[in-house]
């Protein structure tokens, strides 16, 4: 479509398209490509977590970059849990030091933390109505590059966590000066520069996922409208996942598995969020009259 075809989003026709968004939301079982998510995302989560440790803390330190995960993590699903996740990073670092295990290791590393982002790649290519090109011939090299996109991924997630690290760091050091010289109205006013921050930071993030990931050619105006109304439910539903996992504690009751139930509860909650995100950057995309195409790797999904 020709420039002259698109159209501005007015508040009027949030409500309708919202509600579009939410039934091709349904039509989609978010349920069933969440459950997929969380589960290998349970797989991911150690060789995930270690590789950004040690990328992000060369620069600024490990344990400060371990600390402020552990923080996040207690957050939302309480601090036995995020306790049980530093334990098995803990563990995951102190594996062998030989060549040969060393050289395993950062195979299965590689490996395992690409996975989620390969299987978030299969769905949103389902969620978008996408499907393989049937004319491609399935081959190692098509897998590799679709394992070092995920990789990309986990480094810019890296780079989005140093930016929220420096920028929070920041703010904690001037707030102690901030409360002595001034009034309390701009201490709030540095929190709330810091959630709009972290807000643009989890935006972009969807931003470069809706863009980058799924197997489609979409414009940077839908993506970015999409990773903001993303973010923005993210954020909020992330308050009231802490909230939950708070007061109810539903792994109580596994024991010894309840981290991992944990996990899992918490990657299937985001997921939906995600999903619905992206199910309204496609409504809105075809809304501007530009459309999702596939790339050459897809085909529409009859």
């Amino acid at each position: 479509m020709k420039d002259t075809a698109l159209k501005k989003l007015p508040i009027k026709a949030l409500p309708k398209l919202l509600k579009q968004t939410f039934m091709r939301w349904l039509d989609s079982d978010p349920w069933r490509l969440s459950a997929i998510i969380a589960y290998y995302t349970v797989l991911s989560l150690p060789a995930l977590l270690v590789i950004i440790i040690n990328s992000i803390g060369a620069l600024w330190g490990e344990d400060i970059v371990q600390g402020k995960l552990t923080q996040e993590f207690s957050a939302v699903l309480g601090v036995n849990a995020a306790e049980s996740i530093k334990t098995m990073i803990t563990e995951t670092q102190q594996a062998d030091k030989n060549l040969i295990s060393t050289i395993i290791g950062v195979a299965t590393l590689l490996f395992g933390s690409t996975g989620v982002f390969y299987h978030l790649q299969l769905s949103l290519n389902e969620i978008w109505g996408l499907q393989a090109n049937p004319t491609n011939s399935i081959n190692i090299w098509g897998m590799i590059k679709s394992r070092a996109r995920g990789f990309a991924f986990i480094l810019v997630i890296g780079f989005l966590l140093l930016i929220s690290l420096v920028v929070s760091t920041g703010i904690s050091l001037l707030n102690g000066y901030i409360k002595s010289m001034f009034p309390d109205v701009v201490l709030y006013a540095a929190y709330v520069f810091d959630f709009i921050l972290s807000l643009a930071i989890v935006a972009t993030l969807f931003a470069l996922m809706f863009k980058y990931l799924p197997d489609a050619i979409i414009k940077w105006r839908s993506v970015w409208v999409g990773g903001f109304l993303t973010a923005l439910l993210f954020v909020l539903g992330q308050s009231l996942l802490g909230f939950y996992f708070g007061t109810s504690n539903p792994g109580s009751t596994y024991g010894a598995a309840g981290t991992v139930v944990l996990i899992l509860l918490w990657v299937s909650y985001s997921c939906l969020i995600l999903f619905f995100g992206a199910q309204f950057t496609w409504v809105y995309s075809n809304y501007l009259g530009i459309g999702v195409a596939p790339n050459s790797h897809a085909v529409k999904a009859e």
